[in-house]
């Protein structure tokens, strides 16, 4: 099986280089790099749930041990996201960056932040008992 595991790591790459071109063209093509931004808010993203998770430590037996920190850490997360898709349209609504910017941009950064979340779904280590 490490096939399938460099043949995902090569799929993911391959993903994360494009999300991350649409975002430099998006910069570079219009000459305004505010969406450079929108790399750091994704990048950023997961780190609420990979910290919050840490904290938690669910009990095996009580199911609602924790909730209120993961709850946290999602919201946390959430928030980054959508700030990540929003943050493009209000410098578009404010003319800012141009229109196809902001597409490019979006686009972009919905490709980074899911090869983010791909990679750690991917190679999260399923523990059974």
């Amino acid at each position: 099986m490490p096939n399938a595991g460099l043949k995902t790591i090569i799929a993911l790459s391959f993903v994360l280089a494009v999300g991350f071109l649409l975002v430099i063209l998006s910069c570079a093509l219009y000459k305004e790099y505010y969406p450079l931004l929108v790399v750091a808010t994704y990048v950023l993203a997961p780190f609420p749930n990979w910290i919050c998770s840490r904290w938690a430590n669910p009990d095996d037996f009580v199911e609602s041990s924790g909730n209120a920190v993961l709850d946290l850490g999602r919201f946390c997360t959430g928030f980054l996201v959508v700030m990540g898709i929003a943050l493009p349209v209000l410098l578009a609504h404010s003319n800012i960056i141009e229109v196809p910017a902001m597409v490019m941009c979006i686009v972009g950064g919905l490709l980074i932040y899911g090869t983010i979340i791909s990679f750690g779904m991917s190679f999260q280590d399923d523990q059974e008992f």
